[in-house]
């Protein structure tokens, strides 16, 4: 009887752990899923930043922080993952979450323009958060077409962070504000290779550095004159790009001029940001049209005075 009294009495304590096991085991994802499923759902997907590592090589200890919404957890583990796993699980708890009901969102677009819903509803604040939190420059949107009649206007908006760069099509600026950073919010994810967002930005390269250099390729931009014909000018901004350590984007815009020809715009990730129209018959050659306008702007600034 004794021994009967004993294995069928369980203290408070023990309830609890075997419901938080029991709600665990008929989940197959992990408190970071979990987590992640839910931000994603209402629009404040969780920023896990870490705030400690120490321990010797062979036990080593993390603290990782994550923050959702207006709730802020930490945790401790032997490992990165595990020390995140511990933060989204103080967080489920304090956001007394269902692993039951965390949904996917369900996502709208009608003629590749993105519906203006409430999962994007808060995508500009959640990737101005982020950039404060981790220290980088704040996100800058720029319109960079207005097309289409007055009851049915559709903006392209880019959406510029660091080095990278989105652009996303709404029928309002607004709509295509949120689509722009809701997308580079999916970009910084799947560069981190996770749902966590560890990526971290190439330090800005900024005209003193480009003035300062005395490397191959800046050199020869100074020296040597841009009107040169048939150059490939779309490989030598590439190449200096890789020296310097600037990135590179080309966006097409859809309307043609009014004499018929293709237009883009390069991108240049310096400091400040450089953009430089390009137009040519083709979008190859607007493309190097751009590229072309990009290096006589950098010959320019980088020159030594």
């Amino acid at each position: 009887m004794e021994n009967m009294s004993q294995e069928g009495c369980q203290s408070p304590a023990d309830t609890s752990l075997n419901t938080h096991k029991t709600q665990r085991s008929n989940s197959s994802k992990t408190p970071i899923q979990i987590l992640h499923e839910y931000g994603t759902k209402s629009g404040n997907l969780p920023v896990y930043v870490m705030e400690k590592a120490e321990g010797e090589a062979h036990q080593p200890s993390f603290v990782f922080s994550v923050t959702i919404e207006d709730v802020s957890c930490t945790g401790q583990g032997s490992s990165k993952k595990a020390a995140k796993h511990q933060a989204a699980e103080a967080a489920i708890r304090l956001l007394q979450l269902d692993p039951g009901i965390v949904n996917s969102p369900v996502m709208s677009e009608s003629n590749g323009v993105a519906a203006e819903t409430n999962n994007l509803s808060n995508s500009v604040g959640l990737l101005q958060e982020l950039a404060l939190q981790r220290g980088w420059r704040r996100p800058e949107y720029t319109v960079l077409i207005e097309a289409g009649p007055v009851h049915q206007r559709e903006f392209t908006v880019t959406c510029q962070l660091e080095s990278l760069s989105e652009k996303a099509l709404g029928n309002s600026k607004k709509g295509a504000k949120k689509a722009a950073a809701e997308k580079m919010l999916a970009k910084l994810q799947n560069l981190s290779g996770c749902s966590e967002i560890t990526w971290m930005p190439k330090p800005s390269v900024r005209f003193e550095n480009l003035r300062n250099s005395s490397a191959e390729k800046i050199t020869l931009l100074r020296r040597n004159p841009l009107s040169i014909p048939n150059t490939d000018y779309i490989q030598m901004i590439l190449e200096l790009s890789k020296e310097q350590g600037f990135e590179v984007t080309y966006f097409d815009i859809d309307e043609l001029t009014v004499n018929g020809q293709y237009q883009c715009l390069a991108e240049l990730s310096t400091s400040p940001v450089t953009v430089c129209h390009g137009t040519g018959i083709s979008c190859s050659n607007a493309h190097n049209d751009a590229a072309h306008s990009a290096l006589q702007y950098i010959k320019i600034m980088a020159a030594i005075k």
